[in-house]
């Protein structure tokens, strides 16, 4: 068997592994403990460690530029770049979402929502509206999820 065909063999053997499998083989490629995290983090993340263990990693040049990139933003303030500020998504960005057989479209704003042409300050007033009843908007559009909100 070619380190290819080992590698993509270890990717997909991934998608039928249990999460406590998941969690062995993290300690196994990163010599840590495995995060708190659900199955889809830990299943990225190992296949990319998978990889990058078989094909190598970043080019120097390409880590250089990212160091440069990420001090032009924070000023080479370490913890300040791996601080998140904002968790809204992306101003343009469209979530989409069915219920009851229609689909629903809803584009971010800078300063909130439209949808049917309206503006909105939250995603759960467009949820109630579209359900008819309070919904968390996070987990209604699916950038949150259920069992995380308390």
């Amino acid at each position: 068997m070619t380190m290819t065909e080992t590698v993509l063999a270890r990717l997909v053997a991934l998608k039928t592994a249990t999460v406590a499998d998941l969690r062995l083989q993290w300690r196994d490629l990163f010599d840590t403990q495995a995060p708190p995290y659900g199955r889809r983090f830990l299943e990225s993340r190992i296949a990319y460690r998978i990889q990058e263990l078989a094909y190598g990693g970043l080019k120097p040049s390409t880590v250089e530029r990212l160091e440069a990139l990420g001090e032009q933003l924070d000023g080479g303030n370490i913890a300040l770049r791996r601080m998140r500020t904002d968790n809204m998504p992306i101003a343009g960005t469209k979530l989409i979402r069915e219920w009851q057989g229609i689909e629903h479209t809803v584009t971010v704003l800078g300063d909130g929502f439209e949808w049917q042409g309206r503006p909105y300050k939250s995603l759960s007033a467009i949820a109630r509206a579209i359900a008819g009843s309070r919904w968390n908007g996070w987990v209604f559009f699916g950038l949150k999820n259920q069992r995380s909100v308390s």
